[in-house]
């Protein structure tokens, strides 16, 4: 208990001096440049130590629980006594590892569901379309591209495959989509690739990533273990414009 105490001193001292620059930058350009008082001062000094307080908690929350459970589960997943009957031969193929895809697809859809991020943007992107576009069916999309590409790219470290020839693959399909997607949907989709490596999902495909690439036989942790975020970068965009064509689409057949 006292060890993890001072865990949380030490993260929370560590997080203020990242913080630092941040709260500089802002007092300077109120009382420098803009050369007015802040309303509310004691509010929103209160908020700050907040902020503080709640980036330490989740980092060391990151650090206790969520990176060991990202590497326990692959590292499970991945164990030959799991993959393989007693006395059979391990082959360590690609299609061994099934339940590695179905977890990682499972593990985008969830942590991209929960995504505070994506949650704020797709609320926004209804209330200003003017319910043209829907919160809910804006998540879905963006979830289901995560988790295609989570599985994708647990299949990329399984194999062993160059990253790039899967994203450049993938972006030379978004600017396909580009050119044909409804334009209002195109800067959305961009954006929603953004949002959902955040809070909630990046710490645990990089748990995931670097568990996977430690327990697979011949793959290397710095070169195999990351990449999973790029995947659930560009893979959302194609399922938002995805999602757009096909609406459209529909939209058209019902006229």
């Amino acid at each position: 208990m006292m060890s993890l105490l001072l865990d949380i001193f030490d993260t929370f001292r560590n997080t203020l001096d990242d913080v630092a620059p941040i709260i500089g930058t802002l007092f300077f350009f109120q009382y420098v440049v803009l050369k007015k008082p802040l309303a509310n001062l004691d509010r929103i000094l209160i908020g700050l130590f907040m902020v503080v307080l709640g980036l330490t908690l989740f980092l060391v929350g990151l650090k206790e629980a969520i990176f060991p459970l990202g590497d326990a589960m692959a590292r499970q997943l991945t164990n030959p006594a799991f993959l393989y009957e007693p006395g059979q031969t391990p082959t360590y193929l690609w299609n061994d590892y099934f339940w590695v895809y179905i977890f990682g697809f499972s593990i985008g859809f969830a942590t991209t569901v929960a995504e505070p991020a994506l949650i704020a943007v797709s609320i926004k992107a209804e209330e200003i379309s003017g319910g043209a576009i829907s919160a809910f069916g804006l998540r879905m999309a963006v979830a289901t591209g995560v988790a295609i590409g989570v599985s994708i790219g647990c299949f990329r470290i399984v194999s062993g495959t160059s990253l790039w020839t899967y994203i450049v693959v993938a972006y030379v399909v978004v600017l396909l989509q580009t050119m044909m997607a409804p334009k209002m949907i195109v800067p959305l989709a961009f954006d929603s690739g953004g949002v959902t490596t955040s809070t909630v999902t990046v710490p645990l495909l990089a748990a995931l990533g670097l568990g996977l690439a430690s327990t697979v036989p011949g793959r290397s942790p710095v070169i195999d273990g990351f990449g999973l975020i790029a995947f659930a970068s560009v893979f959302p965009i194609m399922a938002v414009l995805a999602y757009a064509q096909f609406s459209a689409w529909l939209i058209r057949r019902q006229k």
